[in-house]
């Protein structure tokens, strides 16, 4: 049986492993003032950036809309017998409703899984889906594995700035300033498909991307060894090597991705963002 395995485009992956997966990404929207974009498409985190400071207001993100999901699964089935397409936590928006709405035109054919994730903590599931298809397993099986599996994602980051998060209603006035005055930088993290702040670090970005690092080897000492990711919005190379360097000494991954947020997220955590994403056991 062939399967295709989609997913919308706040995965996060990068076009090398969507070309080696074959995966099929449909896009969210990005919206900077009257003009529109496709995200992972048409439009660069330094475009957001730039808008932003100019603004002073966050870009919009709109959801696919049904019919666009409907056009796509058509397309899918035309070469394949089954499709398997994941959403953004549908705790943080209406994307996967329209993706399941659409999938029932199909007889049962296409299977829409709520990641109840974002970024690369849905990559991690959709690249499993992956793995699970080239195993020979049936859709249903697949489907029934990573709905398993969604608990054990770590879906976590450390932002530089409060103030993307701020703008977007998701911190006080209060939280922002104390953040700036005492330099904290806390971990978000996403349980039960929702964010909220955890840990709080005190010192630099690059201080507090360490103590992070050293946190997550002390929860997760078990771990699913195939991948891991290191997704950031733009940080300096130097701060991603030197992250990647303590995730090469701390864990014992397979394969350490890095990937760069794209639009949707990067306009909701701002500039120099960086999470290490991987399956716990």
């Amino acid at each position: 049986m062939r399967i295709k395995i989609s997913s919308d485009s706040t995965c996060d992956l990068s076009s090398e492993l969507i070309q080696k997966y074959d995966i099929g990404i449909i896009p969210l929207s990005v919206i900077l003032g009257e003009k529109v974009y496709s995200d992972g498409i048409d439009i660069t985190p330094q475009q957001i950036f730039d808008y932003v400071a100019a603004t002073k207001t966050l870009p919009k993100t709109a959801a696919c809309p049904e019919e666009t999901y409907a056009e796509k699964f058509k397309s899918y089935l035309d070469d394949y017998d089954a499709v398997i397409h994941f959403n953004i936590s549908s705790k943080a928006s209406v994307t996967h409703r329209n993706a399941a709405e659409a999938a029932k035109r199909f007889g049962g054919k296409v299977h829409v899984v709520d990641s109840l994730a974002l970024s690369t903590g849905q990559g991690l599931l959709v690249l499993k889906a992956c793995d699970l298809a080239a195993e020979g397993k049936t859709p249903e099986e697949i489907v029934e594995i990573t709905e398993s599996l969604r608990p054990k994602v770590n879906t976590s980051f450390v932002p530089d700035s409060l103030e993307y998060l701020h703008k977007g209603g998701r911190c006080s006035l209060a939280a922002l300033m104390g953040a700036k005055v005492l330099k904290l930088h806390p971990m978000i993290e996403m349980k039960d498909g929702q964010l909220y702040a955890s840990r709080k670090y005190m010192g630099n970005l690059t201080r507090c991307l360490k103590n992070y690092v050293n946190d997550l080897a002390k929860e997760y000492p078990d771990y699913d060894q195939t991948r891991c990711f290191i997704t950031h919005s733009c940080c300096e190379k130097e701060v991603v090597d030197m992250v990647r360097g303590m995730v090469e000494n701390t864990f014992h991954f397979n394969e350490i991705l890095e990937t760069v947020a794209g639009g949707v997220v990067t306009g909701h955590c701002g500039k120099n963002t960086l999470g290490v994403l991987f399956i716990s056991e």
